[in-house]
């Protein structure tokens, strides 16, 4: 007869008719359906139920008093722009005009009073199940959009969003002069984490780690997994002294307090190179990437748990313990 309604939620169609008779008539064919009926009694109620309610079709008499069903269409579509909320017409049978001016201004379909109830829900089916394919493949392209920037086990930017949001912050701070700062953070010794509890309880500490990380920072800073246990923060408009002050902050924010492995504890240290941007040495965002590198291979060289500054070669910041 006609298709059944999309598995999942019921989907919720707003019904708007200034004829209350018609309004509980067409509600009772859809509940039977297994849809959510709302209603309405003008046009201005049906775009307010659509700003407030999350609806899945529209089914809009044009004939109704003050604001008709053409200018709802109009203004529903204008509302929904970013997503696709299917809009269908209940028209007079000799009301050609007004059917295509709907279809011109984006109705999606339209029927015929006196209708077929088999029409109108074979109709009302085919407009939800569209709106549902749409909302996957919306979601889908969502998903990937995150996806090509997120890195999937710590949940923090990743390496090919790193690189290009450095090079937008870098030009920002070359054309307006402003410092740029940024602190490679490696994880010390944290191969014995897996080796001893295995990798699935690493993950859960790099994802703590990833957590401690991102609450140590601004909101405007950028943190991001570098790869493995390394992780490159980036610091727009942070001078020398503002810098070093978030890395003992980051510093003690991994050290302050053991992380859970399973039944057991485990206290995790970390070494950290800081770089900032103007530097004699530093010409490009790259520079100021391996600067932040080089201070880091020194902190460790140097014994590891502890902040090396790039700019002030051979001086190693060593934080007070916790």
């Amino acid at each position: 007869m006609f298709s059944e309604p999309p598995t999942g939620a019921p989907p919720c169609v707003l019904i708007a008719d200034d004829d209350p008779s018609m309004r509980d008539y067409i509600g009772k064919l859809l509940q039977a359906q297994g849809m959510r009926p709302e209603m309405a009694d003008d046009g201005q109620k049906a775009v307010a139920a659509v700003r407030d309610l999350n609806v899945d079709l529209v089914l809009l008499d044009i004939v109704m008093p003050g604001m008709d069903g053409l200018d709802a269409c109009r203004l529903i579509k204008g509302i929904s722009q970013d997503t696709f909320l299917p809009v269908m017409l209940l028209t007079a049978k000799s009301d050609t005009d007004s059917r295509v001016t709907g279809l011109r201004i984006g109705a999606d379909d339209y029927v015929c009073k006196p209708f077929d109830e088999r029409e109108l829900l074979a109709r009302a089916n085919n407009l939800i199940r569209i709106k549902r394919m749409h909302d996957q493949i919306s979601a889908a392209k969502e998903k990937l959009a995150t996806l090509a920037v997120q890195d999937e086990l710590s949940g923090l930017y990743n390496y090919r969003y790193l690189h290009t949001r450095m090079s937008e912050e870098f030009k920002r701070a070359e054309r307006y002069r402003e410092p740029l700062a940024t602190i490679m953070v490696d994880v010390d010794l944290f191969k014995r984490i897996n080796d001893r509890y295995g990798h699935e309880a690493g993950d859960a500490v790099l994802r703590d780690i990833s957590a401690r990380l991102s609450r140590a920072v601004r909101e405007v800073d950028v943190v991001t997994r570098y790869g493995g246990d390394e992780f490159l923060l980036v610091m727009p408009s942070t001078n020398f002294s503002g810098a070093l002050a978030v890395a003992d902050r980051v510093w003690r924010a991994l050290a302050e307090a053991p992380f859970q492995v399973g039944r057991a504890r485990e206290s995790v240290t970390a070494s950290l190179g800081v770089a900032v941007f103007p530097s004699r040495d530093i010409k490009t965002k790259d520079g100021l990437i391996k600067a932040a590198d080089r201070a880091l291979y020194q902190a460790k060289e140097e014994g590891r748990n502890r902040i090396c500054v790039f700019q002030h070669q051979g001086y190693i910041y060593e934080p007070q313990a916790v």
